[in-house]
């Protein structure tokens, strides 16, 4: 089995050992990252290979999966005028966090913690859920009032125990964090632990690989505490440093306009988050983050590449749900907001990818 990476915090440089339970920087209290750098393998060496993310392992800090649903290896379909959508949709908990979940579950039965806790607004908790149950693990997720009823079963379906937190997304992460620090808990944070980056990157190197080793001018991306985005920078980075990418693509990172607090320090040309920024009920909840832990990174990764910030309406979230479902896509209002914010031409000419990264059976139809 192959030795896992240290972790080290970005901010200060503390270092935490392979193989530790701890969650975030002892030093500072921020997320951590691994201290890892894969080449990836040559695009004719992939022929035959399993058909799931884990074809890409000379990528991934884990070997030899033993909780695999198959997760991966999502369609890229054609939506018009340069914009292809990546169904992300169509993973076995029907939304993209199953990417970085397996990858915690496995790193959870290397660690043999006592139980494992994460902390959601729906999709994540479901993810970690299913693949604690795949590997026999006790879960316990935490969850604001007001998610999606659908959510709340599919997490109980999954044998997970529920802790509902009388208030918003925020306050159930510091609930969480709270007993994250208990004896004997894994913490199967999408935020904090970097195994769940290592596994969301896969999306761009699917990309390379269905687009014939080359990446769209534009890769579109919701961002909400930055898990996809990030892990999409950590894929260019390695296609571009092997030599297998010529370029990298401008990163585009969508907010919902009424919790939007990187786009908001963006315009503002700071490289972290200021102050409080405003906030309004949204229908996009799952990106309804308004004080990302890893917020500095998401700034600079989308400052790096090119790219830029969008913002969307509720009426444009409402508006791109039904133009979708039209097209036969049926997707949950949170994983709409990229096709919101470039359907109308906002990003000119040129490819762009755009993730549809949870089924509407999850949340419903937008009211409106």
């Amino acid at each position: 089995m192959t030795p896992l990476p240290d972790c080290y915090c970005p901010s200060d440089g503390t270092r935490v050992p392979a193989g530790s339970l701890a969650w975030c920087c002892p030093s500072c209290r921020g997320p951590l990252d691994l201290d890892f750098a894969p080449t990836p393998a040559p695009l004719k060496s992939l022929t035959g290979r399993v058909n799931s993310l884990w074809r890409y392992a000379e990528c991934l800090p884990l070997s030899a999966p033993s909780v695999s649903l198959g997760e991966g290896r999502t369609p890229l379909v054609e939506l018009g005028d340069g914009v292809s959508a990546k169904l992300d949709f169509l993973m076995p908990t029907l939304s993209f966090k199953d990417r970085g979940a397996v990858l915690l579950a496995e790193l959870a039965l290397r660690l043999r913690p006592r139980r494992v806790l994460a902390d959601s607004s729906g999709n994540a908790g479901t993810a970690v859920a299913a693949y604690c149950a795949r590997a026999a693990l006790p879960c316990t997720v935490y969850v604001p009032a007001g998610t999606s009823a659908k959510k709340l079963e599919q997490i109980r379906a999954h044998g997970a125990r529920l802790h509902v937190v009388d208030g918003d997304r925020e306050a159930t992460a510091r609930a969480a964090r709270e007993a994250a620090d208990e004896e004997g808990v894994f913490y199967a944070s999408h935020v904090f632990n970097p195994y769940f980056l290592h596994g969301t990157k896969t999306y761009v190197h699917e990309l390379w690989e269905d687009l014939g080793g080359r990446l769209p001018d534009v890769i579109v991306v919701p961002v909400g505490n930055g898990t996809l985005l990030l892990g999409a920078s950590l894929a260019v980075a390695e296609l571009h440093t092997a030599g297998l990418i010529d370029r990298r693509p401008a990163l585009y990172a969508v907010q919902s306009a009424a919790v939007a607090p990187l786009a908001h320090a963006w315009t503002e040309g700071a490289d972290d988050l200021g102050g409080r920024t405003p906030m309004a009920p949204t229908l996009a909840e799952g990106i309804a983050i308004p004080h990302p832990p890893r917020a500095r990174q998401i700034l600079r990764a989308v400052k790096e590449s090119g790219g830029g910030f969008l913002t969307v309406t509720e009426d444009q979230i409402r508006h791109a749900q039904r133009d979708l479902a039209s097209r036969g896509l049926y997707v949950e209002s949170t994983g709409v907001a990229c096709w919101a914010a470039v359907r109308e031409g906002a990003l000119g000419d040129g490819t762009a990818v755009v993730p549809l990264c949870g089924a509407g059976l999850k949340s419903g139809l937008a009211d409106g």
